[in-house]
């Protein structure tokens, strides 16, 4: 019993010790978002929202925050959808080389974001399309996709296989029975797959500085701005991107586990 609670205190202290220094330097930043002083120093001065109502009145900032949108909402969609017709694949079908074509599927994460960053600038420049907002979507997507293939394969994993035979045996199509039994089944997924792969999207920059061009996402501005200097400013556009970030993934995961409880209910 002793060893058993040592062992359970230590993984807690372990743990509470890597939220600290995960989370710690972004406390600081949110902090020092609202801090008059120029430099981010200890002890702060006064309280200001002084850094707010400038990024608030720049128009590059606006810009940058309309690009990352629209790029992480096409990405949300088109890896989503990707990432349940390949988790459907894999829950349907047998075929040859099968675990290729899933090794394959599930690579991007796995390669480091500046190869494949400079991958994805060398074949847009081979066929003249670096530098065009479409291409971060297309990047973005090839690397947010396997997120949402593994959210909808997990949740077809809960599903008995009879359920869309009986639907064909009743006379559903192939179609309806996708309509009407394997969506309804994996909304829960899609709609966790579609939040996350949006905040991959939302906060990736390495990727899209590469290929960007003048179609700047606000990750890519925020780096802009600290390799020119010192800027206050960086503080309040860092703490948007993080309260953007988060909430997207923890409403991921909150709308999965509500509707994993019911299902169980």
């Amino acid at each position: 019993m002793r060893s058993s609670s040592l062992l359970t205190g230590v993984l807690r202290g372990y743990t509470a010790l890597l939220f600290v220094f995960v989370f710690a330097p972004i406390a600081f930043s949110v902090i020092f978002s609202f801090n008059s002083a120029r430099f981010p120093t200890i002890p702060l001065e006064s309280f200001t929202l002084h850094w707010y109502e400038t990024i608030w009145a720049d128009p590059d900032v606006w810009q940058a925050l309309r690009n990352s949108v629209v790029v992480s909402l096409c990405t949300s969609v088109l890896a989503t959808a990707l990432g349940f017709a390949t988790a459907y694949t894999d829950y349907r079908y047998n075929f040859r080389f099968k675990s290729a074509y899933l090794a394959l599927v599930l690579l991007p994460p796995t390669i480091p974001l500046i190869i494949m960053a400079l991958a994805m600038l060398a074949w847009f420049s081979k066929i003249g399309a670096s530098g065009e907002l479409w291409s971060i979507i297309i990047a973005h997507t090839v690397l947010a996709a396997p997120f949402a293939m593994a959210i909808t394969r997990l949740r077809l994993n809960q599903m008995d296989k009879d359920l869309e035979s009986a639907a064909w045996n009743l006379g559903a199509s192939e179609w309806r029975a996708m309509r009407e039994v394997i969506i309804p089944f994996c909304k829960p997924a899609i709609i966790s797959a579609a939040f996350l792969t949006a905040a991959v999207s939302f906060d990736e920059f390495a990727i899209a500085w590469f290929v960007s061009g003048l179609n700047k996402t606000v990750p890519v501005l925020i780096l802009e701005i600290v390799q020119g200097n010192i800027d206050p400013q960086v503080n309040a556009i860092g703490t948007f991107v993080f309260l953007v970030s988060i909430t997207l993934v923890i409403a991921a995961q909150v709308f999965f586990s509500i509707r994993q409880s019911k299902v169980s209910l």
